[in-house]
């Protein structure tokens, strides 16, 4: 978890530093282009590697045949991906009456179709929790990522930029995947026990299809109906708060899911675990999202510059989504784990309804309406997901309430007292911003430290803080 989280610290470092660099380097319409083709990449993506990557992590044993197997899946998979990609280009530009966007998505098949090709290498990696190889790739290819889009956009500005960033970082993270696993594929022969694995896989990408929908029709309905400006503020305003927060907690499945796979049997241990991690999940996102919230009419001109400006509600609204999905979203290590990837689907289908329903009620608002439908439809949600997953397996829903009311709580109450105190804070954005962050950690801090589970996450967080400075001595 160290390796995996030292990773992803950087990652959002680069992450941060793209989002204020590129939006000085680019255009809203440029992003605006780019986030019309991301729903399509990502709806085609899911059938690129069909769960069969956590199907490999999950396995309790698994042979080199079935490895093999679903190499060559994967592999053909990405093919007819790619392909299908090309393909639905020319339909999108009409769909959306945008022609630009037409050879930017078929361009995009191209790293589409490179990582088919390590899915498996990567899985076997994680599975033999070979997390500070991963994370060394993750690092390299997110500059790689950043720096060729800086240089790109800094001698010729256009969304293609980012196109650019997005090949170097694929063909970066092949490169070091293939030279970091031992694992060598061979010739298709033998299935073994191959098929089961798929179907397991099938489920998995029969959630990540309904999951699709609660996460990119935003995008194509505020670009369909109010254009690329709207979705340009929009696209902004989601990758620096909602983004970033799932970089948490998406990586952090490379390490939970194989590790509480293997606890299955020690119910006691699995629940000790998993709540000791979201309790640190917690603290470590809440009261940032919180500061972020109730000064973002400071922070995003501050970080993005005063055209951006007009992003500042979406982006406050977007971050009440953003106070319980650290919350929600690791509940899928909980499914996987468990083998309950058939109730992993029924639920995406529950939340692709929950979407479907804010984004069309919101969307008449614009993108600020879809930003506050969204986080509306979350807190609606949040109560049935944990009753859905307590009706078996160690975790039960008054074991979540116990384990982290303190912090989520916490943070709504930092909130409204920023709002109150705001008039009163220093003028200068950048010491109002600090005096934000410190109060809303110190805040939180003090409500936990009431309760006993609290307490020992706090004395966690500063044996981690200390065995860090440690090291650097």
């Amino acid at each position: 978890m160290m390796a995996t989280g030292t990773a992803q610290a950087v990652k959002l470092g680069l992450q941060f530093v793209s989002v204020i660099m590129l939006s000085r380097l680019l255009a809203p319409e440029d992003f605006g282009l780019v986030a019309m083709a991301a729903p399509i990449i990502a709806f085609m993506g899911m059938f690129q590697s069909l769960g069969l990557t956590q199907a490999t992590v999950q396995r309790p044993t698994i042979t080199h045949e079935e490895v093999n197997f679903l190499f060559w899946i994967n592999v053909i998979a990405s093919i007819a991906v790619a392909a299908a990609v090309v393909t639905i280009a020319p339909f999108a530009a009409k769909f959306y009456n945008e022609p630009r966007v037409a050879p930017l998505i078929a361009a995009m098949a191209l790293p589409v179709l490179l990582m088919g090709s390590g899915a498996q290498h990567s899985a076997l990696m994680t599975r033999r929790m070979q997390f500070s190889r991963l994370a060394m790739i993750e690092v390299v290819s997110g500059v790689a990522t950043l720096a060729t889009a800086i240089l790109w956009a800094s001698m010729a500005p256009s969304y293609w930029a980012l196109w650019g960033g997005s090949v170097v970082g694929a063909l970066v993270t092949i490169v070091m995947t293939w030279s970091s696993s031992l694992w060598r594929p061979s010739r298709p022969g033998n299935a073994g026990d191959g098929w089961s694995m798929v179907g397991f896989g099938a489920n998995l990408t029969g959630f990540n299809f309904a999951n699709f929908f609660a996460r990119n029709l935003d995008n194509v309905l505020i670009g369909r109906v109010w254009g690329n400006q709207q979705l340009g503020l929009y696209e902004r305003a989601y990758k620096l708060l909602l983004f970033p927060l799932s970089q948490i907690t998406n990586p952090l499945s490379r390490v939970m899911v194989p590790t509480l796979s293997r606890m299955t049997g020690e119910p006691h241990r699995y629940r000790h675990a998993y709540l000791r991690v979201i309790r640190l999940v917690l603290f470590a996102t809440l009261p940032g999202v919180a500061m972020s919230i109730a000064l973002a009419d400071r922070l995003i001109p501050f970080l993005l510059g005063a055209q951006w400006a007009q992003s500042g509600a979406i982006f406050a609204w977007l971050g009440f989504a953003g106070l319980v999905q650290p919350l929600n979203n690791p509940a899928g290590w909980l499914f996987v784990s468990q083998g309950r990837t058939r109730e992993f689907l029924y639920w995406g289908l529950i939340t692709a309804v929950f979407a479907i329903a804010a984004f069309s009620i919101g969307i008449a608002w614009g993108a600020t309406g879809v930003a506050l439908a969204y986080a509306i439809s979350e807190y609606i949600k949040t109560p049935f997901l944990w009753w859905y997953i307590g009706r078996r397996g160690p975790i039960q829903m008054p074991d979540i309430v116990r384990a982290t009311w303190p912090f989520v709580l916490g943070a709504h109450l930092v909130v409204l007292s920023l709002w109150t105190i705001k008039p009163h804070l220093p003028q200068a954005t950048l010491l109002s911003l600090m005096f934000g962050a410190i109060f809303s950690y110190v805040s939180v801090a003090g409500l936990a430290a009431l309760t006993a589970t609290g307490r020992e996450t706090l004395q966690e967080v500063g044996r981690m803080v200390l065995g860090a400075i440690r090291r650097l001595r």
